[in-house]
This record gives structure tokens, sequence and C-alpha cells, in this order.
């Protein structure tokens, strides 16, 4: 009994485990590699949060649109415009944080619904539908303005600074005081919006609805969903994310220009990917995407450790990485379309 459900569990969460298998194995070698840099230090797992805290909010509702056998390509574009919107907001205009704050919020609400009738009503290709919402939202980024704003309001600032302090893990530097390991607000945000969106897909009608319209379409209609209303829904809350995501990822970089996260829906992407979500649709969870995005973090740390390669083979390891875990998709479908034949 209890060899048949370890079996069933290992099955159903086959494509999670090698991510976080091969998470751990990537770090432990960092720790070996690495251990005259402190690559074991507690700070440094932690800065994989703070610096991917942004990336983690996006990738979560990436991976509902993907649940969904549907893409958004707009989630970078619209990052890069909210960053641009809260620094004009603030910096030009003199508005508030708060009620600036909950303007992007509202406005990423907006553009999920747009987004998401084009979507599920006139039954248009997701990958045009965002495609468009992706010039549209960089083109009005750079409507806003050309030029790079940085945010100065002590309101904002107050919350990018904030440090929240952890009693353990600390070390002693040079100068004999122990430095104690921290995180921003924009992790908890980001930790949060991960912990609610599990349960939602886990533990909610709504979160087994995705499930059924991203597995088969047509079955989950003759269960009698109203899977146009699902994908209205699932588009509406991922344009929350993205705008919610666009905040946390301002509070790191504390201004808005142009060319702001470009590629970040690519990153988001290749993170639900690497995390064991199927781009068809119907298999996948936010804890895998989030592996995805903290293998994603690791590598960046990897290069900088090093010092001496480019950024850019960063990108490599990711192309890599994707070909790896697409190769693993398609042998996971097969076997698992055998086995139920």
């Amino acid at each position: 009994m209890k060899n048949s459900k370890l079996q069933r569990f290992i099955s159903n969460n086959f494509l999670l485990l090698i991510t976080i298998g091969l998470f751990f194995v990537m770090y432990i070698i960092g720790m070996i590699v690495f251990a005259e840099k402190n690559f074991g230090r507690t700070q440094v797992f932690l800065n994989l949060f703070i610096s991917n805290a942004g990336l983690i909010v996006v990738a979560v509702g990436m991976t509902v649109v993907l649940l969904t056998g549907g893409i958004d390509i707009s989630v970078g574009s619209m990052v890069g415009l909210t960053c641009m919107m809260l620094a004009w907001m603030m910096e030009k205009k003199g508005l508030g944080a708060y009620p600036a704050i909950l303007i992007v919020l509202a406005f990423g609400l907006v553009f999920g619904l747009v987004q998401g009738f084009l979507v599920a009503y006139l039954k248009i290709q997701p990958f045009i539908v965002t495609l468009a919402g992706m010039f549209f939202a960089r083109g009005l980024t750079a409507v806003i303005s050309s030029e790079m704003i940085s945010i100065t309001n002590d309101a904002f600032l107050a919350m990018a600074k904030a440090t929240i302090k952890f009693p353990f893990g600390g070390y002693v530097n040079r100068r004999g005081a122990v430095v104690a390991p921290y995180i921003y607000p924009s992790v908890v945000i980001a930790l949060i919006v991960l912990i609610v969106i599990y349960v939602m897909l886990k533990y909610t009608k709504f979160g087994r609805a995705i499930y059924a319209v991203g597995g088969n379409e047509q079955s989950a209609m003759l269960m009698g969903l109203n899977v146009r209303m699902i994908k209205l829904k699932v588009y509406i809350l991922n344009g929350f994310l993205a705008a919610l995501g666009g905040f946390v990822f301002c509070l790191n970089t504390c201004g808005g220009f142009v060319e702001q996260a470009r590629g970040f829906e690519m990153d988001a992407i290749a993170s639900a990917v690497i995390g064991g979500t199927l781009l068809t649709g119907g298999v996948g969870n936010v804890i895998g995407s989030l592996f995805g995005v903290l293998i994603t973090g690791v590598i960046q740390t990897f290069i900088s450790f090093q010092g001496t390669l480019s950024s850019w083979w960063v990108r490599i390891c990711i192309a890599l990485l994707l070909c790896f875990f697409i190769l693993l998709q398609s042998i996971f479908t097969a076997f698992t379309r055998k086995r139920q034949h």
C-alpha cells in the first residue's frame, strides 16, 4: 500500500522532483567549488530570493496561464510599464506611493481583462493577443518617458530599503561584528503570492477547473465547466500578478526606463518549464516554477562568483536546461499516454 502511494506520488511529481533535485545538486556544487568565496553563507541563499522576487511573482502568474494551455508574452513589457508608471506618477505628478501602487495594480487587472476577453470570448490565439499586448505596453512605457526616472519618494524608498533580519545564520566579519542575514519586503510579497496561488490551485474548485481546462478543454466543457469564464479569470489574475511583479521588481530597481525587464517574459516561461509545467497545459505547479527561478538564480550566482565569464553564459545555460526539460516533458508525456492505453 505504502509502495503504491509512493510510486503514484513519484509518477505525478516526476518533473518537479527532478527540478528540486537539480537545484540542490547545483547548490551543493557551488558550496564546494566556491567555498573560499563563502558561497555557503545564508545570505547568498537569501540573495537568490531578493534578486528574483519580481520574477517569482511573474512566473507564478505565467504558470497559471500555461496550465490552461495558453501563454502570455506581454508580462515583461507589463513589468517595465509598471515601473515607469510608478516612477512617473510619484516623481512627475507628485502622487503618493500607495495611490500609485493601487493604480498600477488596477491597471494590471484591466490589462488582463482585455487580453482575457480577446482570448476567451473572441477566441483569438493567446500568442497573437499577448504579442499585441507586449507591443502596446512597451510602446506606452516609451510614450510616458523616454528618459530614466529615478524614484526618490520617501515612503516608497522606505518600503524598498526595509530589512527583515534573521536571528540565525549570521557570520562574524573582519571587524568582529555579527552580520545577520536579511531579506526585503519584496521577498515576503513574492512568497505570500506563491503560497496563495499554490493553495488556490490545489484546494479550490477554480484551481481544479484550471487543470481540467488545460488537460482537455472538450472534457472540461462536458463536465459543465464554463471554459471561457475560467480563461478570462486566469488572464485577469495574470494581469494583476504581472503588475504586482512589476511593483516588486521596482522595489529592487527604484526607477523606471524603457528597456527595463526586456525578456522578462521569456525568463518567466523558462522558469515554469524548468519547474515541470507542460506547455500543452494541465500539468505543473507553482512550487516547480519557484525552483525554476532559483535554478536561474544559482546559474547567475555561479557566473558572478567565477568573475571572468560573460553574463551571456546565463542565457546559454538556461537554453540548455530548457532543451533538457522539454525533452524530459516529451518522454514523460509519451510514457503517460502509453500507460493510459
